[in-house]
């Protein structure tokens, strides 16, 4: 007879609770990895038809620029000029300054006009545009009261005659030399024109509609997708939007209209904006393969986790309350509650692992103690250093005044630096300070070394950020220029170069000492950029005789005690020098050091 197995109330539980919790988990973690996901691959499609408009945008702006120097050009030319004056030109003259428009710098001209301030109108030889046409058209009126500005404007075509919809460009003619009235240039453009500023993103419009719309909300040229159009409403929310917006630039970036997302860019000087628009389709259609793959992994998961958890809830469930029970009492001071497991199962190296786990946090505690003790002894030397500053300040100055008495120039300015130097290394007892300051503690420095060392080098600063209100740890630059006096310069008497650059990149503050003497070893540099892959423990058993690389040993740790290990230190051996260069975050020291200001 077969023995019955009765369930006990703890493996009811333990199956219950963890079918409920891994339900929870796989319906929160799906939703969290779907918006996840969604939102990323949204926000890299709305980017990439962004940088698409901005690029359209560029090139409206530089084909506004072209057409407004070929206007200039041919305002400037000597027969438009002479055309102006009241004898006018000849009728030789005449007929090549109609065939000169033609010739201009701006590509794809359908048609011209020119028309000056006695009524001679000036186009094709096949053409027959007369002033009464011009004065018909209305076109005046789209020049404006401005002097002399290159003008775009959408408009039908009662000019020319065709009667469609296209893309005009117009300016007053004015003349240089006499206050006559002003002619007037018209040039009507054929599509290609404008093809060309989309055209420089042909390979994503397959996707979205792209298009041009004027200062009236008129469409002048659109791209759009055989499977996608951009009805009259959509083209009215769209013309809204962007009237609605900035005057230049970027106006739109990735906002959400009915149907999809906008971006647009206008050029102030034409009046027209490009736009890209996006619709959802595009927007979602890479979200759902991904959503195939997360519900097969989790029916996986799921099958798995329903067998495992009936299988080992049946054979282990004692040994899991006991598990549970010394983990559950663990106060974290007593770590001498270790768990005895003899089930010949799997169990027991859990049991075993959780020893090692308590052996491994109370490790893990003295380390941090210790790390506290030499932190507060680091302070305590720092504290130590600044006893009685006043003291040390007032004897330098008698010192100073003995020298000026003697007339000692040399003895004053290393007086002098030596002063800024320690009033800076104090600095009231904080570790952060102004790019400024520190600067000026490194210079006072290389002021004292040159005096020492007269002719052995000079130095440049060049400090690219804003110097007075950017913060950076105390004293990292002055142990660097130490070693390019100590070991850089160490096969030279003269000519040495130190050069400090300061700059930020992406929030990332950079800091970079360069000499010019004796390149680093390669296996120095190797070790020093090891180092900021290694744990702030391991770091000081790189340089253990502490002859060599303390000081850099020093700058890492101070650097990531205070930045956490997005801040660097790394060099660079090159055939002309070295360079040391340090990698700053932004983070909790300048806020605070900020703070600070502020509430001072």
């Amino acid at each position: 007879m077969k023995r019955n197995e009765k369930v006990s109330g703890i493996q009811k539980k333990y199956l219950k609770y963890t079918a409920a919790l891994l339900g929870l988990a796989l319906l929160l973690s799906s939703l969290g990895a779907g918006l996840y996901v969604k939102n990323r691959l949204t926000r890299a499609v709305i980017a990439k038809y962004e940088f698409m408009t901005e690029r359209m945008g560029i090139s409206l702006e530089n084909l506004f620029r072209q057409s407004d120097e070929a206007t200039a050009e041919c305002v400037l030319y000597d027969d438009v000029q002479q055309s102006l004056r009241s004898k006018g030109v000849e009728e030789v003259s005449r007929i090549g300054l109609s065939k000169y428009f033609a010739y201009v710098g701006l590509e794809h001209i359908a048609d011209y006009c020119y028309v000056d301030n006695k009524g001679n109108v000036y186009s094709k030889s096949y053409s027959d545009v007369t002033f009464e046409d011009v004065t018909d058209s209305g076109f005046q009126e789209y020049l404006g009261a401005d002097y002399a500005r290159t003008k775009w404007f959408w408009a039908k075509d009662t000019l020319f005659g065709t009667e469609e919809e296209a893309l005009f460009i117009g300016r007053y003619v004015r003349s240089m030399e006499y206050a006559h009235d002003p002619g007037m240039l018209f040039f009507r453009m054929d599509d290609a024109f404008l093809e060309g500023i989309t055209g420089t993103s042909g390979e994503l419009t397959s996707e979205a509609a792209v298009g041009i719309i004027d200062a009236k909300g008129q469409l002048c040229f659109s791209s759009v997708p055989e499977e996608f159009s951009v009805g009259k409403k959509r083209q009215a929310d769209i013309a809204e939007r962007i009237a609605g917006s900035g005057s230049a630039g970027m106006i739109l970036e990735g906002e959400r209209i009915p149907g999809g997302v906008l971006s647009a860019y206008r050029d102030e000087a034409s009046g027209l904006a490009v736009f890209s628009f996006v619709p959802n389709r595009v927007l979602n259609q890479g979200i759902f393969p991904v959503f195939l793959v997360l519900a097969g992994i989790y029916l996986v998961v799921l099958a798995a986790a329903a067998v495992l958890s009936i299988y080992f809830s049946r054979r282990f469930t004692k040994p899991i309350q006991e598990i549970r029970t010394a983990m559950a009492e663990f106060d974290g001071s007593n770590f001498d509650r270790t768990i005895e497991l003899h089930t010949n199962t799997e169990l027991d190296e859990i049991g075993h692992s959780y020893n090692e786990l308590l052996g491994n946090i109370q490790r893990l505690l003295e380390e941090i103690k210790e790390q506290e003790r030499e932190l507060r002894t680091s302070e305590l030397n720092m504290l130590i250093s600044q006893i009685n500053p006043h003291f040390l300040y007032n004897t330098l100055d008698t010192i100073y005044m003995l020298a000026r008495i003697n007339k000692e120039e040399t003895t004053m300015r290393m007086i002098q630096a030596l002063s800024r130097y320690l009033r800076l290394s104090l600095s009231k007892g904080n570790d952060i300070v102004t790019v400024e300051d520190e600067l000026e503690n490194v210079k006072s420095y290389m002021e004292i070394q040159q005096i020492r060392n007269k002719d052995l080098f000079s130095y440049q600063v060049d400090c690219r950020v804003d110097a007075a209100h950017t913060t950076v740890l105390k004293l990292v630059l002055q142990p660097l220029v130490e070693n390019a006096v100590k070991y850089g310069f160490r096969d030279i008497f003269e000519g040495g170069q130190i050069r400090i650059t300061v700059w930020k990149e992406e929030e990332e503050l950079y800091l970079e000492v360069y000499n010019n003497g004796t390149p680093m070893e390669a296996d120095m540099v190797q070790k020093i950029n090891g180092m900021n892959k290694l744990p702030l423990g391991e770091m000081k058993n790189c340089f253990p005789d502490k002859r060599h690389g303390y000081g850099v040993v020093n700058i890492l740790t101070r650097l990531r005690l205070k930045y956490g290990d997005g801040a660097a230190f790394y060099c660079r051996a090159q055939e002309d020098g070295t360079t040391c260069t340090i990698k700053i975050p932004r983070g909790d020291g300048q806020e605070a050091y900020e703070q600070e200001q502020i509430q001072i």
